[in-house]
C-alpha cells in the first residue's frame, strides 16, 4: 500500500521508512510539489520567501545515512519550515526585510542546528511580519501572505507565513517565534498548535531580536505530538543566550512524550480566565466556540472553575508589555554585530534606506523615541514582575493545573485590517508558558467555507510545559477539531 503523504507526522513517516515505503528524497520532492502549486499559484498564499536550493541534495544525503545506519536521529529525513528570522548558514536571512535582502550570516541559530543534528532539512524559509513586528503577516520582501482557511484574512502573525505554510501541508513541522502573541497568533488563525516555551527554555541565539525581554521561538504543528518532537529537541541551555541559564535544573529529563497521555486532562484542575472573553456581538463566534471546547475539559475529566478576577489583555499590550521600547536597543545589538558587509548596521540606516514595509514605519518611528533603562520602562518592568505575581497567586488560590481562555477575543482580521484584542499577551508579559490548541471554527461563510479556525489558549506557571502538554494532548485526543483548509487539496 502506497504512503499517505497527506498531513503525515513524524511518528508516520519514521515507521514508513523503517519499513520501506518511503524515502526522505520523496518527502521532500512531496512538499515542494505542494509549495509549487500553491504558494504563488492556485490560492497563492504567499508564504514562503525561499526554498532550500539544497533541500534534495540534503535528502540524497540522509537517504544514504539511513540506509547505512538507520534513523540517525529524532527527527531524521522530516521536513521543517523555518521562520525566516532564524538564521541558516546556507541560505539568506531577512527578517522579511528588503534591507536584508540577500545576505547571509553564514552562521546557523541554535535551533537551527539543534534541528540540523537531529536529523531535519530546512526545506524553506517562511514569510514574517517585517522584523516580527505586529501581527498580520506582511513584509516587503514577500507583501501579504493569506489564510488559507478565508483568503480575505490574514494568518495571524507575526509567524503567519509558517501558520499558512503548516496548515497547508508544505511541511511536516514548523518553527514560529514569539514576542508578543506570533507562535499562538497563526496556531488560533490556521487549526494548528502552537508551543510558546517558558522563556529560557529555548535559545534565541541566531534568532534576529525584537525583545530580549519577551522574544522566545517554539513549534507549530498540526498535533501535539509532532510541536513536542520539536520541542524536545530545541529545549535546553546554550552559552549564547544568559536566559537559558534558568532551564538547567528545568529541563525535561528524558522526553516531553512521557506527557501524551489520552487521559491527560483527567483530575486537572482548570481556571478559566472570563475577564479574556469579549462582551459585544464582535466576539459572539469565538465565545461559543471556545465554551465548547472547555466542556470537552470538564467532560474529560477536568475540574473547570471560573476566576473572575480582571485581567485587561488591552491593558497589557498598551501598559506592560516593553516590546517597543526594546526594539531599537535590542535590534540594534544584533545589527550592529553583522560583519561590514552586511548591508545596514542599525535600526537607523534600515530607516535610512527606506527598504521596509511602508506598515511598519509607525512602531519603527515610535520605537525610535523609546529606549531600555528610561523610568517609562523601568515602570513596565515593575508592572511586569506585579503581572507575574498575580498570575501566580491566582493559580495558587484557586489550586489550578493551567488556565484557559480564547487566544483572541475576535476572529483574525481581514487583509488590511489590524489584529484586534489578542490574549496572548499575557504569556508574553509573564514569559510562562502557554500553548494554543484548535478549539473548532466559526460558521461557514462564502469566504470561508468550513469556518475560520478558533484556538484555545491553556497557560501554566514557569516551566510547567509538561503539565500543558497534558492537557493539550488529552484534549486533541478527544475533541479531533483539527481539519485542513480547502484551498489547498491534494494534488493529482
Amino acid at each position: 500500500m502506497p504512503f499517505n503523504f497527506k498531513e503525515t507526522t513524524v511518528a508516520e513517516v519514521h515507521r514508513a521508512m523503517l519499513a520501506g515505503e518511503v524515502t526522505c528524497r520523496e518527502l521532500v520532492e512531496y512538499y515542494l510539489g505542494r509549495i509549487d502549486a500553491y504558494d504563488q499559484k492556485g490560492p497563492c498564499l504567499n508564504a514562503i520567501i525561499l526554498v532550500n536550493p539544497k533541500a534534495l541534495e540534503e535528502a540524497d544525503r540522509l537517504d544514504e545515512r539511513f540506509q547505512a545506519d538507520g534513523l540517525t536521529g529524532p527527527l531524521h529525513g522530516i521536513p521543517v519550515l523555518l521562520k525566516d528570522n532564524c538564521e541558516t548558514f546556507d541560505m539568506p536571512t531577512t527578517a522579511g526585510s528588503l534591507s536584508l535582502e540577500g545576505f547571509e550570516t553564514h552562521k546557523d541559530a541554535y535551533i537551527t542546528k539543534k534541528l540540523r543534528e537531529a536529523g531535519a532539512v530546512i526545506i524553506a524559509k517562511t514569510n514574517l511580519h517585517e522584523f516580527a513586528v505586529w501581527g498580520e503577516t506582511i513584509s516587503s520582501i514577500l507583501g501579504q501572505t493569506l489564510n488559507p482557511y478565508d483568503l480575505t484574512r490574514t494568518p495571524g502573525g507575526s509567524s503567519g507565513g509558517t501558520g499558512a505554510a503548516i496548515a497547508s501541508d508544505f511541511g511536516i513541522l514548523g518553527i514560529g517565534t514569539d514576542t508578543i502573541n506570533s507562535i499562538r497568533s497563526p496556531s488560533s488563525a490556521c487549526s494548528l498548535v502552537g508551543i510558546r516555551p517558558t522563556i529560557g527554555l529555548v535559545s534565541r541565539s541566531g534568532v534576529v531580536p525584537y525583545s530580549f525581554t519577551q522574544d522566545t521561538a517554539g513549534p507549530i504543528c498540526r498535533t501535539v505530538e509532532d510541536a513536542v518532537a520539536v520541542l524536545d529537541v530545541i529545549a535546553g541551555y546554550d552559552r549564547k543566550d544568559d536566559e537559558t541559564a534558568w532551564c538547567v535544573d528545568k529541563l525535561q529529563q528524558g522526553s516531553y512524550a512521557e506527557y501524551l497521555k489520552k487521559d491527560g486532562i483527567r483530575g486537572k484542575r482548570i481556571g478559566v480566565l472570563e475577564s479574556f472573553f469579549g462582551k459585544k456581538d464582535v466576539h459572539e463566534e469565538v465565545n461559543r466556540v471556545v465554551r465548547a471546547a472547555i466542556e470537552v475539559l470538564r467532560e474529560q475529566g477536568a475540574e473547570v472553575v471560573p476566576i473572575t478576577e480582571e485581567i485587561d489583555s488591552g491593558w497589557l499590550t498598551s501598559s506592560v508589555s516593553v516590546h517597543l521600547y526594546d526594539l531599537k536597543d535590542h535590534l540594534n545589538i544584533y545589527l550592529n554585530a553583522l560583519p561590514p558587509r552586511a548591508p545596514v548596521h542599525s535600526v537607523e540606516e534600515v530607516m535610512a534606506s527606506g527598504k521596509f514595509h511602508p506598515g511598519i514605519k509607525e512602531n519603527l518611528e515610535k520605537a525610535m523615541q523609546l529606549s531600555t533603562g528610561t523610568p517609562e520602562y523601568n515602570q513596565r518592568l515593575i508592572l511586569r514582575a506585579q503581572t507575574q505575581t498575580k498570575v501566580m497567586k491566582l493559580m495558587a488560590d484557586y489550586e489550578l493545573d493551567a488556565m484557559v481562555y480564547p487566544h483572541q477575543q475576535q476572529l483574525v482580521c481581514k487583509t488590511g485590517g489590524s489584529q484586534q484584542e489578542r490574549n496572548g499577551v499575557i504569556g508574553s508579559v509573564t514569559g510562562y508558558p502557554a500553548v494554543v490548541v484548535p478549539a473548532g471554527f466559526s460558521t461557514p461563510s462564502d469566504d470561508a467555507p468550513i469556518g475560520v479556525p478558533v484556538g484555545m489558549e491553556i497557560l501554566g506557571r514557569p516551566f510547567a510545559e509538561p503539565q500543558l502538554i497534558s492537557i493539550a494532548y488529552g484534549f486533541e485526543q478527544h475533541s479531533h477539531l483539527r481539519r485542513p483548509p480547502l484551498s489547498t487539496p491534494p494534488l493529482a
